[in-house]
């Protein structure tokens, strides 16, 4: 996918996954791309459609949470493209979590029984669901990992004000409530995920992509009470099938390890599953679309002279 040349552009940023462009400093243009990461490496070779995938689900649940907060999205011009309003970042994602699993998992298992600042109950085992969701707060970081932090590290050192994170927690929780409220009329569960949030003239924005399988987990409604109770794995709904593949072929992003030859078999094994994952998620039947990039550019530029 080459960048894109567009009018009265003033900043462009590229991404892992994600080219963005920034427009007369007011707008901004989002090309999700068919790039594809695990352990912070882009691998070598793309998913067809996984952009549309990714940009069309989030789409869908920005839409279904303007009620709870306004959010940066104006327009969806093309499958893989979201148009809205740039926005000062708040350098923290919150990420929360319904269930005890993955990280927080790892960090029980540990011995430890606090996570960011949140203590964690006794007595529980993997993929069990928590009294109340937790917020697990991680800085952005540009290069490398994100980090843990709690929520008095972040008030204290300033990196957000106490009234204006106390309201991020709120919408947080009030979107991951209508996330798995959306997931079980799925027969899906939404495990964790994590939200982004900027801020215009003082007023507070939804930001980024929600509620995808590249930002959140899902597990299958359908048995998860057995499993449980018989101590099996959860069946999963998420990107974790890439790592999964991955560390069976000797790659976990160390030095000195070589990603495992990508064929076209494994490709489009990798672009069927996100496509299933898409129609899971949304309860909507997929449909491929190509666009050249004259017609992308095209489009673009006449839903930006629409905004003025």
């Amino acid at each position: 996918m080459s960048t894109l040349k567009l009018s009265n552009q003033t900043n462009f940023y590229k991404g892992k996954v994600r080219d963005v462009y920034t427009i007369s400093d007011k707008y901004m243009v989002m090309q999700v791309s068919d790039r594809i990461s695990a352990f912070d490496v882009v691998l070598p070779r793309p998913i067809p459609y996984k952009g549309q995938v990714l940009n069309q689900i989030a789409a869908q649940f920005l839409d279904a949470t303007k009620d709870i907060v306004p959010n940066w999205m104006i327009s969806v011009p093309l499958p893989n493209v979201t148009i809205g309003y740039k926005c000062e970042t708040y350098p923290v994602e919150m990420v929360v979590r319904g269930f005890l699993t993955g990280h927080a998992w790892r960090t029980y298992k540990s011995g430890k029984r606090e996570l960011c600042g949140v203590p964690l109950p006794e007595g529980m085992k993997e993929n069990d669901r928590f009294p109340t969701p937790i917020i697990t707060p991680t800085t952005k970081a540009h290069e490398g990992h994100d980090e843990d932090i709690s929520r008095e590290e972040i008030i204290s050192s300033g990196l957000v004000s106490k009234d204006e994170y106390e309201q991020l927690e709120k919408y947080t929780l009030a979107l991951f409530a209508r996330g798995q409220e959306i997931a079980k009329s799925r027969g899906l569960i939404l495990v964790d995920t994590k939200y982004e949030f900027g801020n215009i003239g003082g007023k507070i924005y939804l930001i980024d992509e929600i509620h995808t399988p590249d930002s959140s987990r899902y597990f299958y409604l359908e048995g998860y009470e057995e499993r449980q109770a018989k101590g099996e794995p959860q069946k999963q709904l998420s990107k974790e099938f890439v790592r999964e593949w991955l560390m069976e072929n000797g790659f976990q992003g160390k030095d000195g390890q070589q990603v495992p030859e990508m064929t076209d078999e494994v490709i489009k094994g990798i672009s069927d599953r996100y496509i299933e994952l898409y129609e899971h998620v949304t309860a909507k039947k997929f449909v491929k679309e190509d666009v050249s990039e004259a017609d992308m550019v095209k489009r673009i530029e006449e839903e930006i002279a629409k905004l003025g």
